[in-house]
């Protein structure tokens, strides 16, 4: 079987080098011979690779599903060959990041975004992710690492069009290596933006490497100014663990990424695949619940802090509870054969049957259920009255019904929320440190189901605490059609009987129960469509980290029972406020086992740049952790006047056949392909070319104007201008 090579993938004797004419010296066959070589079998064995697979993941879809273990096993052994091929369909010879030499080696390792060996089992490419692989990304020259040279490939549309050396011992040199005096992580980081995150795989700097590789146990934090590479590093941190650590695999759970907004969502997707990597999930915190996606921000900066803390999250546990009190008096409950005494201590009992953990609306089948064992207990009646027959007959009683629905009726999270909003007495029986003033501020009688972003951590701990209010009925439609199965599968069973003539052999066993049961089809059975980020999750990585409320930090810890994250942000990013530490913030929302690793260095942010951005910054946070840059635009920031905005942005594209510019801060500006228009909190996570922005003493005072300020200045990557109205 053949394949048809990617766009990307090498064709025929084509040159895997495509140097531009001033990189003439680093085209000499001595020094890339070895790769071209080394590259052509790559290309080789990926077309024999994609053959495989398609065909292993065609005969495995073809393959008998089966039920239960064997039709999972199957769905992920799917799920496994399709990431791979598409993996490999996605990337050609640019699998290949670049190589290492070890001061006693022979033969260079070919570092790859995935492993890859040919068809007699020689290693061609190593994962970037294994251990052998981190000192491609570790070695500095104080500490190689055994290497003796480092190569790192620039690949445009598949073929390299520049490589970088890195020579740590003097035998590295010896016609092996092209020095040059920019390493490749400064060249790519001068290169154009583009609407995605640029492939920066290749060019993780020795830093960032630790933390991507630290071990998963307990609370990550990883604090870096803008510029520092904390979304890279987040992002490749999340591939990696799932990688390395079998703890966080996808049948635990796996990893969820969580990022601030869509827009920053949209720019990093593509980071993970090309990492080799596609069963990280992505949301924001609106992402978790339906309800997110109309949800405007909360109006009243008072209300937001009151919604804001762990303790009003809590109340929802009181505001449930509200509804889950014992009928104070007894009943008379009518039965075919006469009626039965059912006490105020025989509800209590039954109220009490489920366990703290049961959800409400699940509970409550259960409460029934202890109900019909308390009075089956009491009946005296006819001995030939099959339990069953008693059951029905009690769950006709509509008296018994109506208490129990009035008692402990299923619920929905929005009517519970709602509820706060509405009835100031429901209110401050939840929340009773709440002043009559704050209960009044919270009130919004006219529309109780207005939501906003604050509403959102309180809607998520209703619903986890409510569950399923269709649970119940959704219980009994299974139960009912694994009835009908059942009947259905004794009826096939008695006709193979009947055709016995002698009743023996191999159909005699077909009158146990267990295999009559077994063979029930249990694909043809209802079931509800599981919420991919109900969780629980082994580990959550969290951007800007710093802008979470108590309250929200609660909607990922109930996410994540075994408390592993890692929460990426900076202090002086936060629009409301960072005057703790990083351990004081977590550990009041419940995180005990936290570690701090910082990064300083900015790789990003032209050092024009920041030396206007950082006074922004300081005036409102002198302690700010503001990084330092290790690379210039040699392009001052430039002011001037608003009615110049249109002009300076022509002026750009005419000058600048790629990357990206934005304005920030003019709402009526329509953007075009190359020119976004953001506000600066949408800006965060993001970066560009040309940054522009219109009016910045508008964007308010106090921390957050000057957070805001700050954030959207530091998005430029070359360029900086800002304009202000006349």
């Amino acid at each position: 079987m053949r394949v048809q090579l990617s766009e990307n993938r090498l064709h025929g004797d084509a040159d895997a080098f495509a140097l531009p004419e001033p990189l003439a010296a680093k085209a000499d066959p001595c020094l890339i011979a070895a790769d071209e070589r080394h590259f052509a079998a790559i290309a080789e064995s990926l077309d024999r690779a994609i053959a495989e697979l398609s065909v292993q993941l065609d005969a495995t879809r073809k393959a008998p599903g089966g039920v239960g273990r064997d039709a999972m096993d199957r769905d992920i052994e799917v799920h496994r060959l399709s990431s791979r091929l598409r993996a490999l369909r996605r990337f050609g010879l640019d699998l290949c990041l670049g190589r290492i030499v070890g001061a006693h080696d022979a033969e260079p390792v070919y570092i790859g975004r995935l492993g890859l060996t040919d068809d007699s089992g020689r290693r061609l490419l190593l994962d970037w992710r294994s251990p052998a692989a981190e000192p491609f990304f570790a070695a500095t020259h104080a500490h190689p690492m055994g290497l003796a040279s480092r190569r790192r490939y620039r690949w445009t549309r598949g073929r390299v069009s520049d490589y970088w050396d890195e020579v740590f011992t003097a035998d590295g040199l010896e016609g092996h290596a092209a020095l040059d005096d920019q390493s490749a992580f400064i060249a790519d980081l001068g290169g154009s933006r583009s609407s995605r995150m640029r492939d920066v795989l290749g060019t993780i700097q020795a830093d960032q490497d630790a933390v991507i590789r630290a071990g998963s146990r307990g609370a990550l934090v990883v604090d870096g100014g803008p510029g520092t590479g904390k979304t890279v590093v987040a992002l490749h941190r999340s591939a990696y663990l799932l990688y390395a650590d079998p703890r966080l695999g996808h049948r635990r759970g796996g990893v969820l990424f969580v990022g601030p907004h869509q827009p920053y969502l949209a720019y990093v997707a593509d980071v993970l695949p090309s990492l080799g990597e596609e069963g990280v999930r992505t949301c924001t915190l609106r992402d978790l619940l339906p309800e997110g996606a109309a949800a405007e921000p909360e109006a009243d900066a008072e209300v937001a802090g009151l919604k804001a803390s762990a303790d009003m999250v809590k109340a929802v546990e009181k505001a449930v509870r509200f509804y889950e009190e014992p009928p104070a008096e007894g009943m008379e409950v009518s039965t075919d054969w006469g009626d039965i005494w059912l006490s105020a201590q025989d509800w209590a009992e039954a109220f009490a049957a489920p366990s703290a953990a049961t959800p409400h609306n699940e509970a409550r089948d259960l409460v029934l259920a202890e109900i019909l064992d308390i009075l089956a207990d009491k009946f005296e009646g006819d001995d030939e009255v099959s339990p069953d027959a008693f059951r029905r007959s009690v769950r006709q009683d509509p008296d018994l019904l109506d208490t129990l629905n009035r008692a402990w009726p299923l619920l929905e999270p929005t009517d519970v929320i709602g509820d706060l909003w509405s009835v100031p007495a429901y209110l401050r029986m939840c929340a009773p440190w709440l002043t009559a003033d704050e209960v009044r501020m919270l009130q919004r009688k006219h529309a109780p189901h207005a939501w906003t972003v604050s509403d959102l951590p309180l809607l998520d701990a209703a619903r986890l605490r409510l569950g399923d209010p269709e649970a119940s009925v959704r219980k009994r439609r299974q139960e009912a059609a694994e009835e009908a199965e059942r009947a259905r599968m004794a009826d096939v069973i008695g006709n193979i009987i009947e055709a016995d003539a002698d009743g023996e052999g191999a159909v005699t066993m077909l009158h146990g129960k267990d295999l009559q049961d077994s063979l029930v089809d249990e694909s043809a059975l209802p079931g509800a469509a599981a919420d991919p980020l109900a969780g629980p999750f082994a580990h959550i990585v969290v951007d800007e980290a710093q802008e979470l409320t108590d309250a929200e930090w609660q909607m990922l810890l109930t996410r994540c029972p075994s408390r592993s994250f890692t929460i990426v942000g900076d202090r002086a990013q936060a629009r409301h406020g960072f005057t703790e530490t990083w351990d004081e913030r977590l550990e009041r929302i419940g995180l005990d086992r936290v570690r701090v690793a910082s990064l300083s260095i900015n790789y990003r942010t032209p050092e024009e740049v920041m030396a206007a951005a950082e006074p922004v910054i300081r005036a409102e946070l002198p302690d700010a952790n503001v990084p330092t840059s290790v690379r210039s635009s040699g392009i001052p920031v430039t002011y001037g006047s608003a009615a110049e905005l249109d002009s300076i942005l022509a002026a750009w594209v005419a000058e600048n056949p790629e990357g990206v510019a934005c304005v920030i801060g003019d709402p009526g500006f329509e953007p075009t392909s190359r020119v976004r228009s953001l506000t600066p909190t949408l800006s965060k996570g993001l970066e560009f070319d040309l940054v522009v922005l219109v009016d910045p003493e508008a964007f308010g005072t106090g921390i957050e104007g000057a957070v805001d300020r700050y954030v959207a200045m530091t998005r430029a990557t070359r360029q900086l201008v800002v304009l202000t109205s006349d």
